[in-house]
């Protein structure tokens, strides 16, 4: 079994930036996605970007592109997506999920395990 912890949510104001971390525990291999995704309240979860922990490679939501980057510290087990010029339409909660291999996917259903969830909020 796969643990995921994020941490790093909050408040901010529009135009502001947040970084969100995701830590990787248990089971993991060295062939593996992390990726982001949120929800907001009513709709459905959206993908936010993606990274393949062995090659680098990453995938971005269209929405997100330009002002969001994710990166990965393999010694920690650590995922990051920072986050800038936030608005409040990025208001959601905000999830760390992993998948084994190397293929960035953006569907959830491509993911294996799920963090808990870290709420970010922009306020206007």
């Amino acid at each position: 079994q796969v643990q995921l912890v994020e941490s790093g949510g909050g408040l901010v104001q529009a135009g502001g930036s947040l970084r969100l971390s995701c830590v990787a525990s248990g089971r993991t291999s060295s062939r593996y996605v992390m990726g982001w995704f949120r929800q907001a309240p009513g709709k459905e979860r959206e993908f936010v970007a993606a990274i393949s922990w062995s090659s680098g490679s990453t995938l971005f939501g269209d929405s997100v592109k330009g002002r969001m980057t994710i990166s990965r510290d393999s010694a920690k087990n650590t995922g990051y997506l920072q986050m800038n010029s936030l608005q409040p339409e990025d208001t959601a909660v905000y999830y760390c999920a992993y998948r084994y291999g190397s293929y960035t996917y953006d569907r959830s259903t491509e993911y294996d395990h799920w963090g808990q969830g870290t709420q970010v909020t922009v306020s206007s």
